[in-house]
């Protein structure tokens, strides 16, 4: 059974990444100016896969044990987070609706996380290194935030 739901989490988890063939980053972004510390274009598709890899497995491990409801909600309103991020910040160039959508994320992977870990420890321990990214990424979109005040709040394709 864990299999079965390990591949239904990872579905999800492809779905939400599938915004960012949607509404890839274009000349929109690279025109942005970045903090020195950005990583490299390569390593997002590397880190995005091994997290939804994870939190796939996280949830798939809560989802057969009684009493992860709380840990599975947050993991789906998690997850809606993450699908909103990509559409708000590359799609619309809405920087500073990025951050808030960030910040929710971040409040939302963060109390899954311990949820997870209240049901399985190793689930919560499998949500550490996406709480480390989702903490890069809202450090990033601050640094872009400050760094292009002339980008806040226009659309400019």
């Amino acid at each position: 059974m864990f299999t079965v739901y390990f591949l239904i989490f990872l579905a999800a988890c492809f779905a939400a990444g599938a915004t960012g063939g949607l509404f890839p980053p274009g000349a929109w972004y690279e025109r942005l100016k970045k903090p020195v510390w950005t990583p490299p274009n390569w390593l997002f598709p590397l880190a995005w896969t091994t997290l939804y890899l994870c939190m796939s497995a996280a949830a798939a491990r809560v989802a057969v044990i009684d009493g992860s409801g709380m840990a599975l909600a947050l993991w789906a309103l998690q997850i809606a987070l993450n699908t909103l991020w990509t559409p708000v910040f590359f799609g619309l160039q809405r920087i500073k609706a990025g951050m808030a959508v960030l910040l929710m994320l971040w409040a939302a992977v963060a109390a899954c996380m311990v949820a997870l870990w209240q049901v399985d420890m190793l689930a919560g321990l499998l949500f550490i290194p996406y709480l480390v990214w989702v903490s890069v990424a809202a450090a990033l979109n601050a640094a872009v935030w400050r760094l292009n005040p002339e980008n806040l709040g226009e659309n400019k394709t």
